[in-house]
């Protein structure tokens, strides 16, 4: 997602296609049709589907979905987006011991094969590397592919998969209103889009009572079994303990390893689909996995590096890509939630697109934050600038300066911050974009 110089095989074939074809999204399937035609209709010879659309969590259930299966021994794909800080993140290709960034020159070559069936005719750059996956995907034997949704659900280059063993709509809130529509019901519709007829449905925890009405309608029009949040599973803090339930019992298991207490609501919906989709998950399976799994770039504890190391002595460094008002309400919990563990100050650093309601993410910090530093996202070029973006945050009643970037940021705390006083908590935050490219310049990328 960052903008750095091609370097590998598969990055140079990309970034051809993005000086010929367009880089955002239009939404369709008539393209992305045609172009599977050619390649032989790749997304028919797939492994079963578990297929995640949402606003909020489809990445954290797909990661949960990932380990759950894994854990059980099962070989597993995985495509998700957008990517972080190089391409291949989008494609993990199932492998001994648990999946693996698809190789360099295999991801070259199919992009290279996609490229040429589509012979130069009008398609995005995102429909390209969906067809890319199924080619990917039926290429390599695996036991499920877990497919996250690019954007929105109906029209979303995924949503060709005929028959997927179950259709998952994580929690559905206002984000890219241009493209789905101003209010959370013309939302869920667009996400509810991925459902088909007579294939099971998981529903996740909804924020939205409109939302899960317009969901539930769609599942049940279109004659699908259909198990929701709330009402057919749920999971729960009690001693320290995640506990799932659901018609077939309880699974007392460990504190999932992705922070925050919305991670709870995140791993039942993958508990819930996994199972919907005929997979057999042991108990100890599933211990692993709470404690196994890994999804970077959200609520991530930013490791040692080029960048954390600028920190305040004994600061805590976190990382998280949540970008909407939605995101950052959850987000906030788990802050306050690490606040009643361990009392420090909260300092924000933050960078935004224009896309994004930035005034309503700031306000989730009323109150828990003590100062916010406002950086520019040089990798998008809908990056806010950072004093508009101070603004937004003042306007939200925070303390906010804008600075020229997040190394500035942490250079000017630790040289300020008061020895006697706890070291801060600080969160980075705001923005995919920006959260790839402080991993890129700490020298922590995904693996």
């Amino acid at each position: 997602m960052t903008k750095h110089r091609a370097s590998s095989l598969a990055e140079r074939e990309i970034e051809r296609l993005m000086t010929l074809h367009p880089k955002g999204f239009d939404l369709s399937l008539g393209r992305i049709t045609r172009l599977l035609e050619r390649l032989g209709n790749p997304h028919l010879r797939l492994p079963p589907v578990i297929h995640i659309a949402g606003t909020n969590g489809k990445g954290s259930a797909a990661a949960f979905t990932r380990a759950l299966l894994e854990a059980e021994g099962l070989a597993v794909h995985v495509h998700t987006s957008p990517h972080l800080v190089n391409w291949h993140e989008r494609y993990r290709i199932a492998a001994p011991g648990g999946s693996r960034l698809v190789d360099d020159r295999v991801l070259a070559d199919a992009v290279s094969r996609a490229a040429e069936a589509n012979a130069g005719e009008p398609i995005t750059v995102f429909e390209i590397l969906t067809a890319v996956t199924f080619l990917l995907f039926s290429e390599h034997p695996a036991d499920a592919a877990i497919i996250e949704v690019g954007l929105g659900g109906r029209f979303d280059a995924t949503n060709v998969i005929p028959d997927p063993a179950v259709s998952v709509i994580m929690p559905v809130s206002m984000d890219h209103e241009a493209y789905l529509g101003d209010r959370v019901e013309l939302i869920a519709a667009e996400k509810a889009g991925i459902i088909k007829p007579g294939c099971p449905v998981v529903i996740g925890a909804q924020e939205s009572h409109t939302a899960l009405e317009v969901i539930a309608e769609t599942a049940d029009r279109l004659n699908c079994t259909t198990v929701v949040y709330g009402q057919d599973f749920v999971a729960f803090e009690e001693n320290g303990r995640l506990i799932y339930q659901d018609e077939d019992g309880l699974m007392d298991l460990p504190t999932p390893k992705l922070l925050g207490r919305y991670q709870y609501a995140n791993a039942a919906a993958a508990i819930a689909a996994v199972k919907v989709a005929g997979f057999d998950i042991g108990h100890d399976a599933a211990e692993r996995a709470m404690t196994s799994v890994y999804w970077p770039g959200r609520m991530q504890r930013l490791p040692n590096g080029h960048l954390s190391e600028l920190a305040p002595e004994g600061a805590e460094v976190w990382l998280d890509g949540g970008h909407n008002p939605s995101a950052a309400m959850v987000i906030a919990e788990a802050l306050t939630e690490q606040e009643e563990r361990n009392p420090r100050p909260l300092i924000l650093i933050s960078g935004m697109i224009n896309t994004k309601d930035q005034t309503g993410y700031f306000r989730a910090f009323k109150g828990i934050a003590r100062r916010v530093f406002t950086v520019p996202v040089n990798s998008s070029d809908a990056g806010v600038p950072n004093g508009e973006l101070a603004a937004r945050a003042i306007e939200a009643g925070l303390e906010a300066e804008p600075v020229a970037s997040v190394a500035n940021a942490l250079t000017l705390l630790r040289d300020s911050w008061d020895p006697k006083e706890a070291p801060p908590r600080i969160l980075i935050g705001g923005s995919l974009y920006l959260a790839g490219a402080v991993l890129a310049e700490n020298g922590t990328p995904p693996v």
